[in-house]
């Protein structure tokens, strides 16, 4: 069994898609299920499969994120160069934190054009993928 991907619902497409392209997110493919509604397909270039969907539906009107969601994380193999590549592209992340202290993982947050926060992860050199049992000890 594995995860396959969260679907964030969104209020503008084109906005969503321009800000998730800047973090390096790439269309996979599209879905078009009538009255304007569509999912949007994303994963990263390092993914082999879709990791993100983007839940479109107008009718529903705009967005309104409630408490039970935190974020979504991102690992990034250059934190530096991918805020210098957003801070570019108009958005906005914050200072770099080092929340395991200086030998841990680098990060930086910025939110999405309907507010979720997107974590990007810079892990130290000879870190695995992702967090492992090692990181507790």
């Amino acid at each position: 069994m594995r995860t396959l991907h969260p679907a964030y619902r969104i209020t503008d497409l084109a906005t969503s898609l321009a800000f998730y392209g800047a973090i390096g997110f790439e269309q996979v493919g599209r879905v078009d299920l009538g009255d304007g509604v569509t999912l949007t397909m994303l994963k990263l270039p390092a993914d082999e499969v879709v990791t993100l969907e983007l839940v479109h539906r107008p009718p529903d009107g705009p967005v309104v994120i409630g408490s039970g969601f935190s974020h979504l994380a991102v690992q990034v193999d250059d934190l530096s160069g991918m805020i210098e590549a957003v801070t570019k592209a108009g958005l906005n992340a914050d200072p770099v934190e080092r929340p395991g202290g200086l030998d841990g993982a680098q990060t930086s947050w910025l939110r999405d054009p309907d507010g979720y926060r997107i974590e990007l992860v810079q892990w130290p050199p000879g870190h695995a993928y992702g967090i492992t049992a090692a990181d507790f000890g």
